[in-house]
């Protein structure tokens, strides 16, 4: 059976959590990490690609900072934000990109099923949290998101850079005002936190990949890294650069 690690860092400072994600990212040869975590203050973050102009709820934001990936931008708060990095001649990333979505998100389904949630891949169906230019991620979609109830409550995207992947998303355990009307645990289990629902997403985890996750830390090098580049995620000229 094979070992992964398992790190997990709740309530950890936005511009640090992409620090760290982009760390993971930067560690070829590395073991299989999944990190479950969470977010302190809530912060809004943009895709790679996005204009701050373009997304108003960044106004209303506590807290905004840039993505390395692409997509739309999200509210990091009442969630599970988890990432998994890998090589990417890992068999959970090998071969067509869209596979590994459906891998990853298979295994997230089967955690949100224990809650009693049916989360299928979106396919061609129309969405009624769709809303037009917004500029947020929950409010567009794609074939392989995760839905339920008509509506989209995961968001992931992935960075492949020099031999490495990361795939990270945010599970919606409730809304927020920035984000409406969407997919949450909410009306199955009301007020649930981050760290209640990690236990279900880790035990998914293994029986769906048939692994074994082993709780870590981040070592001395992760964290030197993920502090270096928290200053990035963070500066001005960063986040204004697009």
């Amino acid at each position: 059976m094979e070992t992964w690690r398992l790190v997990t860092t709740w309530n950890a400072p936005p511009a640090f959590n992409l620090g760290l994600d982009e760390a993971l990212l930067e560690s070829l040869g590395a073991p299989v990490t999944v990190r479950l975590y969470s977010w302190k203050p809530g912060a809004l973050s943009l895709g790679y690609f996005q204009r701050r102009a373009d997304v108003p709820a960044a106004a209303d934001a506590r807290a905004v900072v840039r993505r390395f990936t692409g997509g739309g931008a999200i509210h990091h708060q009442r969630e599970l934000t988890f990432s998994i990095a890998a090589d990417a001649e890992h068999p959970l990333y090998r071969g067509p990109i869209a596979e590994s979505y459906v891998r990853v998100h298979a295994a997230l389904a089967r955690a949100l099923a224990d809650f009693g949630v049916t989360a299928e891949l979106r396919g061609e169906r129309a969405l009624a949290s769709e809303r037009a230019d917004t500029g947020m991620c929950f409010h567009k979609s794609s074939p392989l998101d995760l839905v339920w109830n008509e509506r989209k409550g995961v968001g992931s995207a992935q960075r492949r850079s020099k031999g490495r992947v990361l795939h990270h998303g945010s599970i919606k355990l409730g809304t927020t005002p920035l984000e409406g009307d969407i997919a949450t645990l909410e009306h199955v289990a009301p007020g649930l936190e981050p760290h209640g629902f990690a236990p279900a997403l880790r035990e998914a985890i293994e029986a769906h990949f048939g692994v074994r996750l082993v709780a870590d830390v981040p070592d001395a090098l992760e964290r030197g890294r993920a502090k270096e580049l928290a200053v990035r995620f963070g500066s001005r000229e960063f986040l204004e650069r697009r």
